[in-house]
């Protein structure tokens, strides 16, 4: 008996043990600091815990951070920022924590002082300056002291975002980032080209950022572009194969984080996305969702990034297209009673649940956004041509007027045992926002949810003929927390 209880005890805390683990949200952490010169310090130390070299640019500087990461990725050396005029305390300090004995200073005075180089000295520390009289200039003489390499990458140097995403790439492949304009190949970029033997270059930004003539001068050139930025992050990590195992995320629009965020990411030979900073962007949203990412860290504080993307990041659906489908619609109101139409009572949940699925970070598709009529076999269309995930078709019930409560419905002709677990969420969260009797889960071969070939289910609120229910689907209030219970089933599913 004590030898049963002891088997049983050890296989109930190896369930609790397991169930936490099983059921977790993402991972996303945050590294950040209260300037850009202690964010640059935070980033290094989740690379490095000491470092003979060290790279120290402009914090203003980032044409000349593009340039140097490569280029200190080779020197197994964090990226630092400083003041122009006086060495930020957090660098110095962080220069101590690494025992660092040699310093390169990337750029010229005007973005780092020789004041600066001056102080760097003092703290017994050997400091080197790679600089030109241009980004160019400085870029060129960055790739010159880099080891030889047949390929680089080129860059607009006035467009910083372009460059963000490819800087692991670049430096894990030993490719210096050289710069130019829209229309002109400067000359130190085609002295370095040439002085390097460089025989392949990769174009990052669209025509806007390097135009199609110059395009054609540069050696075997290849272009990779996006519609935006965020875009163009995406299109990187998916060209050369980034890894997303853990996958930086930074504001595109905050080049200091940015900066850092690419060298940490070039250390460790991850991805990096650009996003804005108050949402996830749609396109690293479905990036996100197609490669089922699940470890993140977000570079810069909440100016930079919000809080709200941290949590976009952590819920276990983000980037799975959901679509929604509103039953009925125009011609066909679908069932009447107590002052209400079953077809605005499906949209009007539905628009809730898509903009809350949104919020989330997931990426809701609806059927239809107004009084529009689709058959069903046009529904299940559109579903399947938005790649979905899951569908969820909404719709409100009629019987006599006794009849009340919620159900939700599955079919097992495709995705049976997922579709029931979806509606296994569904249905309890639901019924609790609703204060309905509860029906059951159930299976039923409803047009859109039999053929649907995704995780399929129908969910019928409540009875549009049972008074009582009806109320409760008049009440904006709960009809928001209908759409709540929905939300969250979704996010429950995919724990």
């Amino acid at each position: 008996m004590r030898s049963l209880l002891k088997v049983l005890t050890f296989s109930f805390l190896g369930l609790v043990l397991f169930i936490p683990s099983a059921l977790a949200d993402n991972s996303a952490n945050r590294i950040s600091g209260n300037t850009r010169y202690a964010t640059a310090v935070e980033a290094s130390k989740k690379g490095w815990s000491s470092a003979s070299t060290a790279v120290i640019v402009g914090g203003d500087a980032y044409s000349d951070a593009i340039a140097a990461i490569p280029y200190a990725y080779q020197k197994n050396a964090p990226l630092l920022l400083t003041n122009k005029t006086n060495l930020s305390s957090e660098t110095k300090n962080r220069l101590k924590e690494l025992k660092t004995k040699n310093v390169v200073i990337v750029g010229g005075t005007p973005a780092v002082s020789n004041g600066v180089a001056t102080q760097i000295k003092n703290l017994g520390i050997s400091v080197k300056r790679i600089a030109g009289s241009t980004r160019y200039e400085t870029a060129a003489k960055v790739a010159n002291a880099m080891s030889s390499t047949s390929k680089a990458v080129v860059a607009n140097g006035f467009v910083y975002q372009d460059s963000i995403a490819v800087i692991p790439y670049a430096a894990k492949n030993g490719y210096p980032i050289l710069f130019t304009n829209e229309k002109t190949l400067n000359s130190a970029t085609s002295g370095a080209i040439k002085s390097k033997g460089i025989k392949q270059t990769i174009v990052v930004g669209g025509t806007n950022s390097i135009n199609g003539s110059l395009y054609s001068k540069l050696p075997s050139p290849t272009r990779i572009s996006g519609k935006n930025r965020y875009d163009l992050s995406v299109n990187i990590a998916k060209k050369f194969g980034l890894s997303t195992s853990n996958t930086y995320i930074t504001n595109g629009f905050r080049f200091p984080d940015a900066v850092v965020g690419a060298a940490l990411a070039a250390k460790q030979n991850k991805a990096i996305l650009l996003t804005n900073g108050e949402n996830l962007s749609k396109e690293p949203r479905a990036f996100i969702g197609d490669k089922n990412i699940k470890t993140f860290s977000v570079i810069g504080g909440t100016p930079s990034v919000a809080a709200k993307v941290l949590t976009q990041l952590k819920n276990p659906a983000v980037g799975k297209t959901i679509f929604i489908d509103p039953g009925h619609g125009d011609q066909d109101p679908g069932a009447i009673g107590n002052g209400l139409q079953e077809k605005d009572v499906n949209l009007d949940i539905a628009k809730r649940l898509n903009s809350k699925l949104n919020s989330a970070g997931a990426i809701p598709v609806l059927s239809r956004s107004n009084d529009t009529f689709y058959s069903l076999e046009e529904r299940v269309k559109k579903g399947a041509n938005a790649n979905a995930d899951l569908f969820i078709s909404i719709h409100a019930n009629s019987a006599t007027p006794s009849a009340a409560g919620t159900e939700t419905y599955y079919d097992e002709t495709y995705q049976s045992a997922n579709s029931k677990r979806l509606a296994e969420e569904v249905q309890p969260r639901v019924v609790s926002a609703l204060g309905t009797k509860n029906r059951s889960v159930k299976t039923a071969g409803f047009y859109v949810i039999k053929y649907s070939k995704m995780p399929s289910v129908l969910v019928e609120t409540a009875f549009i003929t049972n008074s009582s229910d009806a109320s409760k689907l008049k009440s904006a209030t709960l009809k928001d927390k209908a759409a709540k219970g929905i939300n969250d089933a979704v996010s429950a599913y995919y724990r």
